[in-house]
């Protein structure tokens, strides 16, 4: 008989251990916990308990996923916390061997981040209204994201102490409350320093946050939205946060910077997940050959 509350145990005992010991952020935290909630829910439907899974019932799972419509990035995030998960059943004994080992997702590849041009960019930052305070907050956080990359949990979180607007550099806490300094443009250096200057006019300031609404911190919501309202009204679609930070790093490999360059700005910890955006800039590269080169439609008449 299929025992749901062992599994739940160890579901909990697992999360507890990667909260402490790999120190993830809360919303990291709450993904592995709904990717193994997928898990249970799957192996309950097949009256099988999570320890006697084997690597077949996993790839049979995993093809569950994709009928369902999950797309490959989110699939290959979700086995790799059940890898995590199976490894921690391994070492602490409850398991003999690893069923998640070497488990293969769909081609990474076969999902491409939207990214916007840089037209479409400009066409963003002159959305918002500069001669309102509201307006010349939210072009500096627009400028902010696409200068730095930021994710939207670390703009949220930024604090006044993270931030030297005379060295032009931003201190970023990351996942798993890893640091990384990126480095600011003049552009959003002057736009910060417009919206400084708006908060000064409101006296002393007692939060310790750069971006705010109606004195308390900005949150993820309220950018989401924010981003959205002036997307429309610039005619562009389907753009969120993390849409600046794609754009952010094409745009960068667009113009020439390294890989490794762009996956430290990111706080990438594999290079692989910034190839993504090699692969992006490679399309990039082979649409402009073959709009611009004079042979490049020509039948090989050899």
């Amino acid at each position: 008989m299929y025992n749901c509350a062992v599994d739940r145990d160890l579901t909990k005992e697992f999360l507890t251990y990667i909260q402490v010991e790999k120190g993830l952020a809360r919303h990291t935290l709450e993904s592995y916990k709904r990717d193994l909630a997928r898990l249970h829910t799957w192996a309950g439907a097949n009256g099988k308990q999570i320890r006697e899974l084997t690597r077949a019932d996993l790839r049979k799972w995993i093809a569950s996923l994709s009928r369902e419509g999950l797309a490959p990035a989110s699939i290959a995030r979700t086995v790799s916390a059940i890898r995590g998960f199976f490894k921690f059943l391994m070492v602490d004994g409850h398991i003999k061997s690893h069923p998640a080992e070497d488990l293969d997702t769909p081609q990474r590849f076969s999902y491409l981040p939207k990214f916007l041009t840089e037209d479409e960019i400009n066409r963003l930052f002159a959305a918002p209204n500069i001669a309102t305070e509201e307006g010349i907050r939210d072009r500096a956080i627009l400028e902010i994201m696409y200068a730095t990359g930021l994710r939207v949990s670390e703009l949220v979180g930024l604090k006044h102490s993270d931030v030297d607007l005379l060295a032009g550099l931003v201190v970023c806490h990351g996942k798993g409350n890893k640091e990384r300094r990126v480095p600011l443009g003049k552009s959003a250096i002057h736009w910060l320093q417009q919206y400084a200057a708006v908060k000064a006019g409101y006296g002393k300031q007692t939060s310790p946050y750069v971006f705010l609404h109606r004195g308390k911190p900005f949150t993820r919501q309220l950018a989401w939205s924010m981003i959205k309202r002036h997307a429309e009204n610039a005619g562009i679609k389907n753009v969120s946060p993390h849409t600046l930070r794609h754009s952010f790093a094409t745009h960068l490999l667009q113009h020439g910077a390294d890989s490794r360059s762009v996956q430290a700005l990111l706080g990438h910890s594999d290079i692989s997940t910034t190839q993504i955006y090699t692969h992006i800039t490679d399309l990039h590269l082979r649409s402009a050959y073959d709009r611009h080169h004079p042979r490049a439609r020509l039948k090989n008449d050899l």
